[in-house]
C-alpha cells in the first residue's frame, strides 16, 4: 500500500458542522459485507464492505478497472456476486426473485454519464417516464395521471428548468439534460440514488452545480447518494464521505473532512492494465 493512502479502518473522522447529521446515529440503508464479484472467474471486486446512510453523499473514487461501476451494479442485482452479502432498503439483493428485483430497481434512481433521455420527446415526458411503474393501468396506454404531471412539473422546478418543460430533450445543453435525468430519477420516489460518472461530460462549473444539486437532494430528502467521480477536487467539495477502490479492493473509506488530494492520489498509482471492461 502506498504511504499516501490512509487505511480504510483509520479514516473515519467527525462530520463538519455543514454536513448532515452524523449518520452513525441511524441505520444504514445499504449494507455490503465481504462482497466478491467475478466475471469469467476474473475477480473484479474482492472483500468490499460499504454502508450508505440516509441523507449523505458518498463519492466513489478509483481508476478505470478499479470496480466502481461493478459495485454500483451489485446494489441492484446486475453484477454476479460470487460471495458476500448485499442488503439495500431491506432487500437481500443476492436472494431476490425476479419480481422483488424489479421492485428494488424501481426504488433506485439512477443517473448516468450519457443522460439516457429520449431526445425527440419533451422534457416533461422524459421526466414522466420515471413514473411508468407506478402509473398502473395507465401505463398500458402510455398515459399519466394529472397528479403525475403536477409532480413532474414540480420536480422540473426543483432542478431549475421548469421553463423547458415542453422543449424536446435534444434541444437542451448537457447540464440541462442531466438535470432532467435527475428529475426523472426523483419521479421514481427513490430510496437510493446511484450516479455513475454523472458529470464526466460537463465542464467544471456545470459539474459543480449538478453535484451540489445531488448533495442537496440527499440532505433534504434523506436519500443516500452514491456518486462515482474521477475528479478529486469535486469529490472533496461535494461529498460527505469518500470511498476509494483500487484493483477491486476498498483502500479508503473516510469522512471527506479528514482527507485531502495527497491522501487520495494513491488510488491512481496502479491502475488495472487491461482496462475496465466490466467494472
Amino acid at each position: 500500500m502506498s504511504a499516501a493512502l490512509v487505511p480504510a479502518a483509520r479514516t473515519e473522522a467527525p462530520m463538519t458542522p455543514s454536513a448532515p447529521a452524523d449518520p452513525r446515529g441511524a441505520m444504514p440503508l445499504v449494507t455490503v459485507r465481504g462482497l466478491r464479484v467475478a466475471y469469467d472467474e476474473r475477480p473484479v471486486l474482492d472483500g468490499v464492505d460499504l454502508d450508505l446512510f440516509p441523507g449523505e453523499t458518498v463519492a466513489l473514487l478509483g481508476a478505470s478497472g478499479s470496480g466502481k461501476s461493478t459495485l454500483m451494479r451489485s446494489l441492484t442485482g446486475f453484477a454476479p456476486v460470487a460471495s458476500g452479502s448485499v442488503r439495500v432498503a431491506g432487500h437481500d439483493v443476492t436472494n431476490l426473485r425476479r419480481g422483488e428485483l424489479r421492485e428494488l430497481r424501481s426504488e433506485t434512481g439512477q443517473v448516468f454519464q450519457q443522460f439516457n433521455l429520449i431526445p425527440r420527446l419533451s422534457v416533461l415526458t422524459n421526466v414522466l417516464t420515471g413514473a411508468l411503474r407506478s402509473a398502473g393501468p395507465l401505463n398500458l396506454i402510455g398515459g399519466f395521471s394529472s397528479a403525475h404531471r403536477r409532480r413532474a412539473l414540480a420536480l422540473l422546478d426543483r432542478v431549475g428548468i421548469a421553463h423547458k418543460a415542453q422543449d424536446p430533450a435534444r434541444s437542451l445543453s448537457g447540464g440541462q439534460q442531466q438535470r432532467v435525468a435527475i428529475a426523472r430519477a426523483l419521479m421514481q420516489q427513490p430510496r437510493l440514488i446511484l450516479a455513475d460518472e454523472p458529470v464526466a461530460s460537463l465542464d467544471p462549473k456545470l459539474a459543480g452545480s449538478v453535484l451540489e444539486l445531488l448533495r442537496d437532494i440527499a440532505r433534504e430528502d434523506g436519500i443516500p447518494v452514491l456518486v462515482s467521480l474521477h475528479v478529486l477536487p469535486l469529490a472533496l467539495e461535494y461529498s460527505d464521505r469518500i470511498v476509494g477502490l483500487r484493483n477491486g479492493e476498498m483502500i479508503i473509506s473516510g469522512r471527506t473532512s479528514a482527507l485531502d488530494a495527497a491522501a487520495l492520489a494513491g488510488l491512481y498509482e496502479t491502475a488495472a492494465p487491461d482496462g475496465e471492461a466490466h467494472a
